[in-house]
């Protein structure tokens, strides 16, 4: 045999350098090392400093416990940990890091020196380093405050063909500072400095563990308009805790940037994980657009498994189809219980969203944004911002002397203005007729629209002077198109069919789904070839698929006989649909792919069957939408993810004529 072909054990640098290949991809991934050790050290202050976006120089700096001199050596060793000691730890672990490898793969591809102090003592430091083939540290005294700094200098200096794949400097401090967005995001107590080329890119002091604190840190990292047009969930069950944010179906990103999700803590990308949220958008989202979320699981550290993958980006948990189905039910119930009568009007900082050049769309919180924005909303926003119209300017304006009044008040005379633009149909708005076709949600109006309503929609009552509905009362049509609809705050844009669509839409599947659908057997059963998992799967599942009106029956240990489908899939090529659902039942524990392939075949109903584009609406017709629209859930959006309606308030109108400047 050869002598090159010979097994022998590899010097321990070359052993490094290829374990690097699986942690360190770029300075991003040297970051992420470095600052996850210093917030198991338990941290409070986290500095990190870069050149060259890194790859010139890495400095992290922290002040947890530090390292004692005896331990220092064994720092830059591999397999050398302080985080686990048995397999009943690695099981129960709730460290960020526990393998051991990082910090001497690190030490392979770059000239790496760690200075730390476990002392008060300031004067008590130690540095150590790595040198030679052999790696050996080499300790020597060097003043430190307590804590730890590590410096990472020429990165892949030793490795030319690593070194070349690295991007621009812009591109790799991006990449660094996505890193650092994300473990600021995962410790809202720690505070957090990131400089580049001498320059302060993020100082983020600590914040209060609650909901106001931790809002200042997502404002600070994603933006004020990421909070204003998004959700708060929190919602616990079976042992498992979901809470954070959740942006708007039309408040969307052409690219999946915006998405956290953090497990105990740790950021994941998981595909189960991933999987369920888009399940949870599934009709509500515009295609080929991305939600937002920053969201936090929590669950008992022995039901997840973090030992799965080298930079512990995926986690496995035990039950992978519980943890799906309560995302999944989490946030479907929150995106669908948003409606118009969610808002709070006069409670919201107007002249903020101005300034963000957005126009109001479904109101969900304290601020009143969401996602009904429109090009030429901000537009226009922009040009009135460019004239001066700042914040401050506002402090004299009429909208200041209206906020002053009682919101009794202020509805009267939004009333009374109403009802002088048109006098003719007072009577028939506040007061139901006999046959109920004046009154704003009377079962005429609905008729008229096209369909019957599943159950009897409020009027307003003649007496209640204090409470205007949250999408106010139809003022016009406009181009045959929109509904134009004065609102205590301002006005409100309807786009009449996409509405209309919605709540056909939701009342089919409520229809639908409230009973057993509709099933039809098959005069030639079809038989379909099938891994023995899948078939295994189809069996698991027998209740699940007849829930569905899909009958399965095993012909074989790898044959399946289709017998029955729903009667709304009878002329539908129904065996690559099975063939698909068993793969997500296999790989996810669950499947909506059925139920998906129902719902589009619903929603072309509900769009034929929806108020078209031209039809001239009456003043009651348009009102009772508007009602309608107040109940349903998902309104804010069509069937297709585009949003229905915007608002516009008496600020930004304001602002949008200068007046008060």
């Amino acid at each position: 045999m050869a002598e090159s072909s010979r097994i022998r054990i590899l010097d321990p640098r070359l052993a490094n350098q290829i374990a690097a290949g699986e942690v360190v991809e770029r300075p991003a991934s040297v970051v992420k090392e470095i600052v996850e050790n210093a917030i198991d050290a338990g941290s409070r202050r986290i500095e990190v400093e870069l050149e060259a976006g890194g790859s010139r120089l890495i400095r992290v700096r922290d002040d947890g416990i530090g390292i004692g001199a005896d331990d220092l050596p064994l720092a830059l060793s591999r397999h050398a940990t302080s985080k686990i000691a048995s397999l009943d730890d690695l099981e129960d672990v709730a460290s960020l890091g526990f393998r051991g490898e990082a910090l001497a793969s690190i030490s392979s591809v770059s000239r790496l020196e760690l200075i730390s102090n476990a002392a008060d003592d300031p004067s008590g430091g130690w540095r150590v380093v790595a040198e030679g083939r052999q790696m050996e540290p080499r300790v020597t005294p060097a003043p430190h405050p307590r804590g730890t700094s590590v410096l990472i200098r020429d990165l892949f200096f030793n490795t030319p063909a690593r070194r070349k794949f690295l991007r621009t400097e812009k591109t790799e401090f991006g990449h660094v500072e996505e890193a650092f967005r994300r473990l600021a995001l995962s410790r809202f107590d720690i505070t957090w400095l990131l400089r580049h080329n001498q320059k302060v890119v993020h100082q983020l002091p600590g914040v209060a563990v609650d909901q106001a604190g931790r809002e200042r840190r997502i404002s600070a990292m994603l933006g004020k308009r990421f909070l204003n047009e998004s959700l708060f969930v929190d919602l616990e069950a079976t042992g498992l805790r979901l809470w954070g944010w959740v942006g708007q179906p039309t408040y969307s990103r052409a690219q999946a940037d915006q998405q956290y999700f953090f497990v105990n803590g740790r950021i994941v990308r998981d595909r189960l994980v991933a999987h369920a949220i888009r399940q949870a958008y599934r009709d509500v989202m515009f295609h080929g657009r991305h939600p937002v979320f920053v969201l936090y699981l929590e669950l008992d550290p022995r039901v997840v498994d973090v030992n799965v993958h080298p930079t512990k980006h995926e986690v496995r948990f035990r039950d992978g189809r519980l943890v799906h189905d309560f995302l999944f039910s989490s946030l479907h119930r929150a995106l669908a219980s948003v409606k118009p009568n969610d808002s709070e009007a006069g409670a919201e900082d107007e002249s903020a969203s101005v300034d963000q050049g957005q126009a109001n769309g479904p109101l969900v919180g304290p601020d009143g944004a969401t996602p009904g924005s429109s090009d030429w909303q901000q537009q226009r926003m922009s040009l009135a911002g460019q004239h001066g119209g700042g914040a401050g300017s506002y402090s004299s304006s009429p909208e200041s002397q209206r906020a002053d009044r009682p919101a009794a008040q202020r509805i009267r005379e939004f009333m009374a203005g109403y009802h002088a633009l048109h006098p003719d149909h007072e009577s028939s708005l506040l007061t139901p007729r006999a046959d109920g076709a004046g009154a704003p949600g009377g079962e005429a109006a609905d008729v008229a629209l096209g369909e019957r309503p599943a159950a009897a929609v409020t009027t307003l009552a003649q007496t209640d002077d204090t409470q205007a509905p949250p999408l106010g009362y139809a003022v016009a049509q406009l181009h045959g198109v929109y509904i134009l609809s004065q609102t205590e705050r301002g006005m409100v844009i309807v786009d009449m069919h996409a509405a209309h669509e919605r709540i056909v839409y939701e009342r089919m599947k409520q229809q639908i789904h409230a009973g057993a659908l509709d099933a039809q057997p098959l005069l030639v059963p079809v038989s379909m070839a099938v891994s023995a998992g899948e078939a295994e799967v189809a069996e698991q599942e027998r209740e699940a698929f007849a829930r569905l009106g899909v009958s399965l029956d095993a012909a074989g240990p790898e044959t399946l006989l289709i017998r029955q489908v729903p009667a709304l899939l009878a002329d539908a090529d129904i065996e690559p649909l099975i063939r698909d659902m068993l793969g997500d039942l296999e790989r996810y524990g669950r499947s909506d792919r059925l139920e998906t392939r129902i719902n589009e075949l619903l929603s072309t109903m509900a769009c034929h069957g929806s108020v078209r584009a031209n039809r001239l609406l009456t003043l009651p017709e348009m009102n009772a939408l508007l009602r309608d629209m107040e109940r349903t859930e998902r309104s804010g959006q069509c069937n297709h993810g585009r949003p229905t309606w915007t608002e516009m308030s008496m600020t930004q109108l304001d602002k949008l004529f200068l007046r008060g400047q």
